[in-house]
């Protein structure tokens, strides 16, 4: 049983929610890669991840790093408190740019 889930509540936006770990990595890479492949522009809602390990950073880079290979745009929608925490000790806002949103429940 998978630790995250996923939801589209329209094209072209793509919600996750739980653990983006080691653990989930690899269901997570070939959903994001499969969901970029499908929209020329794609906005990423962060804001019920539970948890952020360097595993899901590198899949927030691969992500980025595809759109900009394809020509697609990328935003993020928002970060929950757990993503902006990661973000911030490993210094990527730059990196990935801001979210619309971050919620600090």
């Amino acid at each position: 049983m998978s630790d995250f889930e996923h939801y589209e509540p329209r094209p072209g936006i793509l919600a996750l929610s739980g653990e983006m770990t080691v653990t989930t990595a690899a269901e997570i890479k070939e959903l994001l890669l499969r969901t970029l492949a499908v929209h020329p522009k794609l906005e990423i809602d962060l804001l019920n991840v539970t948890r952020l390990d360097t595993a899901g950073v590198q899949l927030l880079l691969l992500l980025q790093r595809e759109a900009q290979r394809q020509g697609k745009q990328l935003g993020w929608l928002g970060f929950s408190l757990a993503v902006e925490e990661v973000m911030e000790l490993l210094d990527l806002s730059d990196v990935l740019g801001q979210p619309a949103a971050v919620v600090w429940s």
